[in-house]
């Protein structure tokens, strides 16, 4: 019953979408009573669960996602009292999707919720398709890319135990992507070099792996150029196809002009190829560390 009353003592509600909230509040007191009088009795509760799915979407037409969310949650934990793992999960969702555009927080715990139901129950291709929208919402909404990570990586795993390995694959190029950045560069070395591996003799991906392969050496070039040189010749040995590609000439003009410590190389190669393929924010940034090292740099790539 604290749940009703939180819920009518909502603010605005006077003026805003008056039949549709009180349809809602009728239904969830409605509920509140099935929930006190019928405990226990396994018709009553199921009552009790459509009138709060009727009541959750009766809020969702309204734009009121808190009190959506809090209905499909309790929804949600009725369906569990009655063992309805696969309804109870649905719930959950349901109810993170509606926080996600008024709790970020709240979509998380409703999403974890649904996650662990579904990995009980053997579903774990769906429980990867809910950590990447956790990681999703880490990445938009919360800005905490460690945690995103760890749910891409979670969802990687459970993808590759399914054999979805090119959805594996998506997940893990997220978790390469921000490692770079957060200058974890062993870690996104492995990962590119993985996705590289698993790609290169896909027919219709293998197109890729130079792409994987030209990230890879950018993380080793950011360590050590000694280290980036033996990393490109190891690549162009395992595939051929990148010793003739753009990216690849790229990186030896690259190394060249850090050689010599020719600012003004570096910065010729790089305008070149942005010329013909655009370069994105990631490989921006790559690159300026890689020329930050250069003595006398200007600290930009104009």
């Amino acid at each position: 019953m604290k749940l009703l009353l939180n819920l009518i003592s909502l603010p605005g509600i006077e003026h805003t979408h008056s039949r549709l909230y009180a349809s809602a509040y009728k239904f969830l007191t409605m509920c509140g009573c099935v929930c006190v009088y019928f405990r226990g009795s396994h018709h009553k509760v199921e009552d009790a669960c459509e009138m709060y799915a009727r009541a959750a979407n009766m809020f969702k037409m309204a734009k009121n996602w808190t009190a959506a969310g809090n209905a499909f949650c309790q929804g949600a934990r009725l369906h569990m009292q009655l063992q309805n793992k696969l309804d109870s999960a649905t719930s959950f969702v349901d109810a993170g999707n509606a926080y996600k555009k008024a709790d970020p927080q709240e979509a998380i715990n409703c999403l974890n919720a649904a996650i662990d139901i579904y990995t009980d129950m053997g579903r774990f291709t769906i429980a990867a398709k809910h950590h990447i929208t956790i990681a999703e919402v880490y990445e938009s909404e919360l800005v905490d890319i460690e945690k995103a990570i760890a749910h891409y990586e979670q969802a990687a795993d459970y993808y590759k135990g399914e054999e979805s390995n090119s959805s594996a694959n998506k997940c893990l190029l997220k978790v390469g992507h921000y490692s770079a950045q957060l200058e974890q560069y062993p870690k996104a070395i492995e990962i590119y070099e993985q996705v590289a591996t698993n790609t290169m003799d896909n027919p219709l991906l293998k197109y890729n792996a130079k792409e994987y392969f030209f990230k890879a050496s950018l993380c080793h070039f950011i360590v050590d150029e000694l280290n980036a040189k033996l990393a490109i010749e190891k690549y162009e040995e395992m595939f051929p196809a990148f010793a003739d590609s753009r990216e690849c000439k790229l990186l030896k003009k690259l190394l060249d002009a850090h050689e010599e410590q020719n600012c003004e190389a570096f910065t010729e190669a790089v305008k070149e190829f942005d010329s013909i393929s655009r370069l994105d924010q990631w490989l921006t940034t790559m690159l300026l560390r890689i020329k930050k090292t250069i003595q006398g740099d200007a600290g930009d790539l104009k």
